[in-house]
């Protein structure tokens, strides 16, 4: 079950990735000087795409307690 330990790994830094990715998108766009509504515009893009990213990290972590248990 070792491929479990390392498989969830992987996701889990795949996600973590999404994660930092989102963050710089949401920066980038302050940075811009954005009117509010267009800044409201930019987070209701990202948000989705965090979700994602955290959902897949935590994926990632559970699958790496299962390689774990099971091993």
């Amino acid at each position: 079950m070792e491929y479990l330990i390392w498989a969830g790994g992987a996701l889990s830094i795949l996600g973590m990735l999404g994660l930092a990715w989102c963050v710089l998108i949401v920066v980038r766009a302050k940075r811009k000087g954005l009117s509010e509504d267009e800044l409201r515009a930019v987070l209701q893009s990202v948000l989705p795409k965090n979700l994602g990213a955290l959902l897949l990290s935590v994926l990632g972590l559970m699958l790496v307690m299962v390689g774990l248990f099971l091993r």
